[in-house]
């Protein structure tokens, strides 16, 4: 009978021969250069005392205008200040923005949605229109109407003003994941046996929603970056004695009459190497996100 059959498939002396397929560990999808790049900017913004050249608000009169040399190496500016050690010190004001705004925006996202999530269906409902019509006004034009509110702008009142405009997007995902989380048994358990709002959230809501947030908190601090530098480029951000990566681009339209290129190419290349290795680090969290999300 068996030469009437024909057998199809892999045949199985040879099934033990094939290797099995290499499966992708956690590290191989990191983008390592995006992490790289992004370490030695915060390294550099961080440790900046150590690496600057020359005092970054000192205005050297004679030497204003000059391209980058050996005593200057990324030239100085209209006023004369070195640029070199402006980007180090003027980045550790924007990635303290950045940082310090997600935090804020990321801290009432979480209050927010969890009550939203937590809340009986016409207190959800009305929450959730609030934050609709929050989120229909434009991001830039809340900021600006805030801040000219608080007065002069600083590092800690720019902070402020675009940490509690741009909490909305996480509260609704945030929302979303409680209103599933809050019908589990340990979380109804929880409620029965007395425990507070601050306790649920801590102990069983945020560890199963944190996950489901990271990509967005880390699109925040790009995005606060980038308002800083918007707000200052066009000239009612941060004041130009107070350095920051913004407000050396607001430099920008005496450098084009002078010809002086470096003062706009220099900070531009920072700001926007830093906002892409954030992106990208943004992205793969978002994949992996996506990928066990598929796997469930």
């Amino acid at each position: 009978m068996s030469d009437l059959f024909e057998m199809v498939g892999v045949k199985p002396e040879l099934a033990e021969q094939q290797v099995p397929e290499k499966e992708n560990r956690w590290y191989d999808t990191i983008p390592w250069l995006s992490v790289i790049i992004l370490i030695l900017i915060v390294g550099g913004c961080l440790f900046c005392n150590r690496i600057m050249t020359k005092d970054p608000s000192y205005m050297d009169l004679k030497n204003y205008t000059i391209a980058p040399c050996k005593e200057f190496l990324f030239g100085t500016d209209t006023m004369g200040r070195d640029i070199f050690s402006m980007i180090w010190y003027g980045g550790r004001q924007s990635l303290f923005i950045g940082i310090a705004a997600t935090v804020i925006s990321t801290g009432i996202a979480i209050i927010f949605g969890t009550v939203s999530g937590m809340a009986p269906e016409w207190l959800d409902m009305l929450l959730m229109r609030a934050t609709e019509i929050l989120l229909s006004i434009p991001n830039l034009l809340t900021v600006i109407f805030l801040q000219a509110i608080l007065g002069k702008a600083n590092v800690f009142s720019l902070s402020f003003v675009i940490g509690i405009t741009s909490w909305m997007s996480i509260a609704k995902i945030i929302r979303t994941e409680v209103r599933q989380l809050r019908n589990n048994e340990y979380v109804i358990a929880a409620r029965c046996m007395g425990g507070g709002f601050f306790y649920i959230l801590y102990k069983h809501l945020a560890p199963n929603f944190l996950s489901s947030i990271m990509f967005m908190v880390v699109m925040n601090i790009r995005s606060a970056i980038v308002e800083e530098s918007t707000l200052s480029f066009i000239g009612i951000g941060l004041p130009l004695e107070v350095i920051s990566w913004g407000s050396m681009l607001s430099l920008s339209e005496k450098a084009l009459l002078t010809g002086a290129w470096w003062i706009i190419l220099i900070p531009g290349v920072f700001l926007v190497v830093t906002l892409l290795c954030i992106t990208s680090i943004g992205d793969c969290i978002r994949k992996k996100l996506n990928k066990q999300e598929s796997n469930l």
